[in-house]
């Protein structure tokens, strides 16, 4: 147990600090006083501590413990190492640092705890009175009944203290988009660099990151890395977890911004956490989870305006993505496990939940009642090719063909449906029901062998129609025989 002062006796604690981080600023310093503060609020679970400016100087003040001298070893802390998960310090190295820092730059320091009051000084080092170094002044407590312990630096600008302040995300105010079991996904600052925090403090700052994270759940090598400053860790020892965070966000808002980002990647101003596949994976993911969505590629947004006009019409949200991401879509399923939607697989859903709108043939205009008087002949024309049809019929709405675009015609079975709009003209709607027709003969679909010769035969029957007029009487009875044994 440490021997108590008596009163009036001031003990010099040698500090001991052997290498000075010269790359320490004032902010630094005091970023390292704060830490303590808070560490001290949530292990002693006191209240808030207090940054105040008073006319002599800014105060750091907390409620709990109060300081010991025994703090100022370079020791890790064990309760801090113990309860990691509640300091936003590390293990409680750097309160040496932060005083030396002090003296070299001019600040002063004055402590008071229940346990004594504390300030610096240079003296000799015990038996050596030639060298001289920082030590810690220790008297009685001044104040032995306050609570907790209070920090009075003098001489700190309010830049400095605004500059130390914003280490912390409690108080630089970053919007927290997301939070997740393993740490936050925070709105990226609009006028500086993404901010990367560990457990509240900022550790690392990134231009190339579309938001800003707060880790709470540290790994073994970032632990590791986060060195007596705390400043300049590398993105190798963060990056896992960043993403890890982002694989577990569930966030509509997140995905957007994700996928906002794949729309730049052509351009080069895309952020770096799009290019990590597994992550634009999940934006895809949360986007098809959380609402009607169809995925196209830039691409196809031109060739296929018409079915996206559909989607959009029917409540689908479009989203353009990547090639490379498009591809591998049929592998992947949204968060409730089913597949997600790419141009073909909108089709399949839209068609299966497709009704026609039919239209009463007496409701045609002009035009339009000329081409469907046609009808008959083309029927008399294909002969055993329309055996299976038994009826054709017009419809307003028409189903997506294969290859995503709003067809003018389909075999039904056993009927043919049209669109209404192919009644434009007589030719126009002859060649849609003549092609549904080598459908309903054929069975088959287009390229097949079995629906291109069916084609090629009602081509073969209406070129005989057309030309038997001109041609002598027994050219036409051969062309007769000849149609009714094509059929």
């Amino acid at each position: 147990m440490a021997r108590p002062l008596t009163r009036g006796r001031q003990a010099l604690f040698d500090l001991n600090v052997e290498k000075i981080l010269d790359h320490w600023g004032v902010p630094e310093a005091v970023r390292e006083v704060i830490a303590n503060a808070l560490d001290e609020q949530a292990l002693s679970g006191t209240g808030e501590p207090q940054i105040v400016r008073r006319r002599d100087g800014w105060h750091v003040t907390d409620f709990g413990r109060g300081l010991r001298y025994q703090h100022l070893t370079q020791n890790e802390n064990p309760e801090k190492r113990r309860k990691s998960n509640l300091v936003v310090g590390k293990f409680g190295v750097g309160l040496k640092d932060a005083l030396a820092t002090f003296y070299r730059r001019g600040i002063g320091v004055a402590v008071r705890s229940p346990h004594g009051d504390i300030s610096l000084r240079r003296a000799a080092k015990s038996d050596f009175a030639d060298v001289k170094t920082l030590h810690a002044a220790i008297t009685p407590a001044s104040e032995p009944k306050r609570r907790g312990t209070d920090f009075l630096l003098r001489g700190l600008s309010d830049a400095d203290m605004a500059a130390a302040r914003d280490y912390f995300l409690r108080f630089a105010g970053d919007e927290e988009l997301e939070p997740t079991e393993l740490g936050s996904i925070l709105r990226r600052p609009e006028d500086g660099p993404a901010r990367i925090y560990v457990k509240g403090v900022r550790i690392a700052t990134e231009e190339q990151f579309l938001f800003s994270y707060n880790i709470t759940s540290t790994t073994a090598q970032l632990q590791r890395a986060l060195n007596r400053e705390r400043s300049n860790v590398g993105r190798s020892a963060y990056q896992d977890r960043v993403k890890a965070i982002l694989l577990k966000s569930r966030s509509p808002a997140v995905a957007e911004e994700l996928v906002q980002d794949l729309t730049r990647v052509p351009a080069g101003t895309n952020h770096d956490e799009i290019t990590w596949i597994e992550v634009s994976e999940q934006a895809v993911r949360i986007l098809a989870t959380r609402g009607k969505t169809v995925f196209v590629s830039s691409q196809q947004m031109f060739t296929h305006g018409a079915t996206i006009m559909e989607a959009r019409a029917d409540g689908y949200k479009v989203v353009v993505i990547p090639d490379r991401l498009l591809a591998r879509l049929p592998k992947l399923r949204d968060l409730d496990g089913k597949p997600i939607l790419d141009i073909g697989g909108f089709v399949q859903v839209w068609n299966a939940s497709f009704v026609y709108d039919f239209v009463d043939p007496s409701k045609l205009n002009k035009v339009e009642r000329e081409s469907w008087g046609i009808l008959p002949d083309l029927i008399r024309l294909a002969g055993d090719h329309a055996r299976r049809v038994r009826e054709v019929k017009i419809s307003k709405t028409m189903r997506l063909d294969e290859g995503a675009y709003e067809t003018e015609g389909v075999w039904d079975s056993p009927n043919i449906v049209v669109k209404r709009s192919v009644l434009d003209s007589r030719r126009h709607f002859a060649r849609v029901v003549l092609h549904e027709i080598a459908h309903a003969s054929s069975g088959a679909n287009h390229g097949s062998l079995a629906f291109m010769a069916a084609i090629d035969d009602l081509a073969g029957l209406a070129a005989v129609e057309a030309t038997s007029a001109t041609l002598p009487a027994r050219a036409r009875r051969g062309a007769s025989a000849s149609n009714r044994g094509g059929a």
